[in-house]
């Protein structure tokens, strides 16, 4: 399964697109639409360039939540490629989320799970980003099909 459009576009509005190098909230040199591997203070994207590597960087995590075969539906693989895209398969491999999914928990228990992953790591202290509770609602939307 690939990326649907509309999740694209949601990965552009969550993460803005930044031409030149930047530090995320959690200290992460970042460019582009959430890019992260490789960059440097310095680095510079256009928005084209940007969007192409978004498209490449969603390859990795499409396979992976491929391959945990708990995604039959298009919303379901939206949101957790989101998910990963933006935290990380390790955290989404080893998450009690991904446990609900399996387990068929109840929709309230696996809403829940979705947001208890919106804090980061900002100057030393973990704080709750408004930005990441916006994220995991859409994404917890998404999964049950209502965004």
């Amino acid at each position: 399964m690939k990326a649907s459009n509309s999740l694209i576009e949601a990965i552009k509005r969550f993460e803005g697109f930044r031409g030149t190098a930047y530090r995320c909230p959690a200290g992460v040199w970042t460019i582009g639409y959430g890019h992260t591997a490789g960059v440097k203070r310095g680095d510079k994207m256009t928005e084209g360039e940007a969007e192409r590597q978004l498209r490449r960087d969603l390859a990795e995590y499409e396979a992976f939540v491929d391959k945990l075969g708990v995604t039959e539906r298009q919303n379901k693989f939206d949101a957790l490629v989101d998910f990963a895209y933006n935290l990380g398969c390790d955290a989404l491999a080893g998450s009690t989320l991904l446990k609900k999914i399996r387990a068929c928990a109840p929709d309230a228990e696996v809403r829940a799970e979705f947001m208890k992953w919106v804090y980061a790591t900002v100057a030393g202290k973990k704080r709750k980003l408004e930005g990441l509770v916006k994220r995991r609602k859409w994404e917890a939307d998404r999964f049950f099909n209502i965004a």
